[in-house]
C-alpha cells in the first residue's frame, strides 16, 4: 500500500509538471504571436500538447538534479512590437504570469472546498485524492512562477530585468549569454548537491505567501 501510495504521489507531480510546463511555454508562444513574432507559432508551440515543449536534456534534468527546463520557444526578437529589448521582457513575463493566474484558477475550487481531499478509490483499488492532485498543480505552477522571475540567465527575470538596462547594456550582456548560461548550469548543481539552500530560501517565501492567500490551508503533501 505504501508503494502504491508514492507511485501515485508521482503520478501527481508528473501531471503537475507537464500542467505547469505546457502552460508557461505556450504562453511565451502566444505573447511572441501577438507581437508579431509567428516564429514559436510556425514551431507548433502555440499548444498546451505538453509534447511540444517537453526537452529531452531538461526532462532528464529534472528526474536527476530536480531542476529541468523546457524546450526554449524560438523567438526572433527582431520580429517583436516595441523591439528586442521590451519585446523581449513582455515575452519573457507571460510565461510566469500565465503560471500565476493557472494556481489562482485551480486554486478556486480548493477554497471554495468544492474539491475533496479524501480518497475516491478507482476499481476499488486505486486511492486517488483530487484535492492533491489540484494541490500539486498550484503549488508547482507558483514554484515555476517564481523561479523563472530569478534575474539571472537564462530565466525570464533576465529578460524583464534587461527591459530597463541601457542599449548598449542590454547587447552587451546579450553577446556573453552562453557563457551565463554555462554557469548557471554549474550553480544549479553546486545548489542541489551541496544542498546550501540558497535557492529555496530566494523562492519559498513567496510560495508559501502565496500558497496561503490562494489556498488558505496547509499543501496536504506536506503532512
Amino acid at each position: 500500500m505504501l508503494f502504491l501510495q508514492l507511485g501515485i504521489q508521482i503520478i501527481y507531480l508528473i501531471i503537475g509538471l507537464l500542467v505547469t510546463i505546457s502552460v508557461h511555454e505556450c504562453a511565451h508562444a502566444w505573447m511572441a504571436n501577438k507581437l508579431g513574432d509567428p516564429t514559436a507559432k510556425e514551431a507548433g508551440r502555440l499548444s498546451l500538447n505538453p509534447f511540444a515543449h517537453l526537452d529531452p536534456w531538461g526532462t532528464l534534468m529534472l528526474l536527476v538534479v530536480g531542476l529541468g527546463w523546457g524546450k526554449p520557444v524560438p523567438v526572433d526578437a527582431e520580429r517583436l512590437r516595441y523591439g528586442p529589448q521590451k519585446g523581449m521582457a513582455l515575452v519573457g513575463i507571460a510565461g510566469p504570469a500565465a503560471n500565476f493566474i493557472t494556481a489562482s484558477v485551480v486554486a478556486i475550487p480548493l477554497r471554495l472546498h468544492l474539491v475533496p481531499f479524501g480518497l475516491r478509490y478507482i476499481f476499488d483499488v486505486i486511492p486517488i485524492s483530487f484535492g492533491e492532485l489540484l494541490s500539486w498543480v498550484i503549488w508547482l505552477s507558483l514554484a515555476l512562477g517564481f523561479f523563472n522571475l530569478i534575474p539571472f540567465t537564462p530565466l525570464d527575470g533576465s529578460r524583464i530585468l534587461a527591459a530597463f538596462l541601457p542599449s548598449r547594456w542590454f547587447y552587451t550582456l546579450a553577446r556573453y549569454e552562453r557563457y551565463a548560461l554555462i554557469l548557471f548550469f554549474v550553480l544549479i548543481l553546486l545548489e542541489r548537491f551541496t544542498r546550501l539552500g540558497i535557492l529555496s530560501k530566494i523562492i519559498f517565501p513567496p510560495i508559501e505567501f502565496l500558497w496561503w492567500q490562494l489556498v488558505n490551508m496547509s499543501p496536504p503533501f506536506f503532512y
